[in-house]
């Protein structure tokens, strides 16, 4: 498959974007190179899960059970640090060699952690993998903006969606068939086959602009302050309340690094010849409101699939293997609304009122799943999971169609990574926040129904409670516990609940930009010198 190329005059200044519109793809091919990106994106997303199921395993052979948090946070730090840096050297050096870069180095952290002979090496070998994962979600995204324009992107929304509740649905399928039946190494060897076929894919079916941007230059010093204010917001919303209390002097240095560190990457950016993270993105009001509602459905999102296998499991007496089945009816409302809403905004052009929608249909499935009881039926849960899959599936690819409809070709990568770190930071913020709250409500209905004594007892041992153990117990003590988990629930997402309305605010004030890539062509005044045609 050949590509129209066209370059800029030789007198064009350095660093200008010299690349043109790739020649228009058929179906067939979009949707071949598309196979590529999704199974990149499964691997970042499917790892976590199949990894979870295998921990216990992981453990009980390498040891170091205190450092068991650390497996999943270097895995999530390094990915939200590296997240806005993978989009910018795809801006700068070509989307398709970054995203063949970040598998690479998510294969080569997979195979070392495969091989991890204690927990010290394990966590570091996550590390590498969480940073390529960054450049594995933000590739994926960029490059559907240059292979798709935004006016016929929700075609090709639907196979987007779906890599969520496959990975979601068959990750803790497959950790647990790999436990039982192979070896925990093979959690991190079944990356391979998987990572080297996306690999033949992308190189083979993948024809992407050329981008040759002259004296193009890397701000270090903006992604190391990025990261490290990343690094140090992460460490404060994982710790706060659960390694160190919330007034902690550890607590507080790292809100305090945190700001700082923010501070001064605002300033640098202000200064630097070709930031990170191009502030003037955010001039785009459209831009800033999105990011906005980025992380509001990150903070909705993580925090239903935290919290509810919580209740489903400890009150609804389901089986810890099953976790990733119970949360299918949310996932089926995410899928289905997404494809839904994917078909209609590329019909009609319009996508305006779908956000708004989001927010108000997200806001009505967290207060419902705030009034679920103790007495409260699967069904009756499965239902109201649905609603609040079907408002997420009105955000998630809407959202970063906006964000990216909303900058210029040439900062298509940068976009992509600030609208995905938004996601993960609502996410990260979220299940803190969230937990929280959801632990002080079981601390103080444990107390009240159990005394002082026993209610702190069994709160702190919250994290080990399994439907086992608690079939075990007394009918007393298993009475007070479940209404605790029912409790700490409805708090949960009663919060939930006022962060989705604040979404729904934000969306309110998005304005109807027409998309790229229209029937006419059509380019509104403030999207014309987004996408200027490079010169003949």
């Amino acid at each position: 498959m050949t590509q129209s190329r066209q370059h800029a005059p030789q007198g064009a200044p350095d660093g200008a974007a010299e690349e043109a519109p790739p020649a228009p793809m058929s179906r067939r091919q979009i949707y071949t190179a598309m196979s590529g990106l999704m199974i990149g994106m499964l691997l970042s997303m499917l790892d976590n899960m199949v990894v979870g199921t295998a921990m216990p395993t992981i453990v009980g052979e390498l040891g170091g059970l205190a450092h068991l948090s650390w497996v999943v946070t270097a895995y999530a730090l390094a990915t939200a640090a590296a997240t806005p840096i993978w989009g910018k050297l795809g801006d700068l050096y070509g989307r398709k060699g970054m995203f063949i870069a970040s598998i690479v180095l998510f294969l080569l952290g997979s195979a070392l952690a495969g091989m991890a002979q204690s927990m010290g090496q394990l966590i570091a070998f996550r590390g590498v993998q969480g940073l390529g994962a960054g450049g594995l979600l933000v590739g994926a995204m960029a490059i559907i903006g240059d292979l798709v324009p935004p006016r016929e992107r929700g075609r090709y929304q639907g196979l987007m969606a779906a890599v969520m509740p496959v990975a979601m649905i068959g990750g803790p399928l497959l950790g647990g068939f790999v436990t039982d039946h192979l070896d925990w190494r093979w959690a991190f060897y079944v990356n391979l086959p998987l990572g080297g076929l996306a690999l033949v894919v992308t190189a083979l079916t993948m024809h992407l602009p050329r981008r040759r941007r002259g004296a193009a230059r890397i701000d270090y010093l903006g992604a190391a302050l990025l990261a490290a204010s990343i690094i140090c917001l992460s460490l404060m919303t994982s710790w706060g309340g659960t390694e160190y209390a919330w007034g902690s002097s550890t607590i507080i240095g790292l809100g305090v690094a945190t700001a700082v560190t923010l501070a001064l990457f605002l300033l640098w950016e202000l200064r630097a010849a070709d930031p990170i993270l191009p502030l003037r993105l955010f001039r785009n009001g459209n831009f800033s409101l999105v990011s906005v509602l980025g992380f509001v459905v990150g903070f909705a999102m993580f925090g239903a699939v935290t919290f509810l296998p919580q209740y489903q499991q400890l009150v609804q007496g389901a089986s810890a293997t099953n976790s990733g089945l119970l949360l299918l009816p949310l996932m089926l409302g995410v899928l289905v609304t997404s494809v839904t809403v994917g078909q209609l905004v590329t019909r009609t052009g319009r996508y305006r009122i779908y956000p708004i929608l989001g927010g108000l249909v997200m806001a009505a499935g967290m207060l419902l799943l705030a009034q679920l009881t103790v007495g409260s039926s699967r069904l009756t849960s499965a239902l109201f999971m649905v609603v609040l899959g079907a408002g997420l599936g009105f955000l998630m690819q809407n959202t970063m169609l906006i964000a990216q409809n909303s900058v210029p070709m040439k900062d298509m990568g940068a976009a992509s990574g600030a609208a995905t770190l938004f996601r993960t930071i609502g996410g990260s913020l979220g299940v803190s926040i969230l937990g929280a709250v959801y632990s002080h409500q079981l601390t103080a209905t444990l107390t009240e129904r159990l005394g002082e004594q026993a209610g702190e007892r069994l709160a702190g041992g919250g994290g080990q409670l399994t439907p086992a153990l608690l079939k075990k117990m007394d009918a007393g003590v298993r009475d007070a516990v479940e209404h605790a988990v029912a409790a700490g629930m409805h708090n949960a997402f009663l919060w939930a609940a006022a962060f989705a309305v604040l979404g729904f605010v934000a969306a309110c004030f998005i304005r109807e930009v027409p998309l790229r890539g229209g029937p006419s062509g059509g380019q509104s005044a403030e999207d014309r010198p987004m996408a200027e045609p490079a010169a003949l």
